[in-house]
């Protein structure tokens, strides 16, 4: 059970697959946590909407509103994890995954106590992220001397003008460790260690993929901008704009 609360962490698990959806519920049943389990995407929409659970399992392919498009969704008004379950390994469906708003994926088969365990650091993360201090010191820490980009971490955004961009869990840990230390250069493995401190394998393409999806929604709020710099065979780096 996820420590950080005396409440036990509520589970959503979306699968149209009941053999897998009841073994997924039994192993977080057993650790602790609070269960509900839904066959189709249109109901798993509605359901989060009207009482949104601390952590959600999507299964990509699923009936009435696949994973994909179920992910972009929740991610227009939630920011709670997601963790999307697949049978495609193919690197460009994995990708795609995470670009959707996706925290982490699992391949099909996969082990339901791996399944647990990472869930596990998702919810103990976005429960320190949320608990942060919203205070004038520490979004002075945590932020560049400039008015544009404000690092407010009780909230867990990112603010651009006084406007916060839709961003991703990961990516608001991706961006915001960026723009707290200005011009610094991280490599990608440097990024992929700070964004999933689980140290699982996962290709560092898929830094390029979150830097990419966070490029998009800085340039729909500051067209011709360039803040995100490509450093060539090392990562990226966040130019403080002036």
């Amino acid at each position: 059970m996820d420590n950080s609360s005396t409440k036990p962490s509520r589970i959503l698990i979306v699968e149209d697959d009941p053999k897998i959806a009841a073994l997924l519920a039994d192993y977080f049943v057993a650790s602790g946590y609070l269960v509900e389990c839904l066959a189709d995407g249109i109901s798993a929409l509605a359901q989060i909407r009207q009482d949104a659970p601390d952590l959600l399992l999507l299964d990509l392919m699923l009936p009435g509103l696949d994973g994909l498009e179920l992910c972009k969704q929740v991610r227009t008004f939630s920011q709670l994890p997601i963790i999307m379950l697949t049978a495609k390994v193919d690197e460009i469906d994995r990708l795609l995954g995470l670009e959707s708003g996706a925290d982490d994926y699992v391949c099909k088969p996969f082990s339901p106590r791996e399944v647990v365990a990472r869930a596990k650091v998702h919810l103990r993360r976005h429960s320190a992220d949320a608990g942060r201090q919203n205070t004038p010191a520490a979004m002075a820490a945590n932020s560049p001397a400039t008015p544009r980009f404000v690092v407010d971490h009780a909230q867990m955004r990112i603010l651009i003008d006084a406007t916060a961009l839709p961003l991703t869990p990961v990516e608001f840990r991706l961006l915001g460790e960026l723009i707290s230390h200005p011009d610094r250069v991280y490599s990608r493995q440097q990024l992929l260690d700070f964004a999933h401190e689980d140290q699982r394998d996962i290709n560092d393409r898929t830094i390029d993929s979150h830097i990419k999806n966070i490029r998009k929604k800085i340039l729909s709020r500051l067209p011709d901008s360039d803040y995100l710099q490509s450093v060539y065979g090392v990562g990226y780096r966040f130019e403080l704009p002036f």
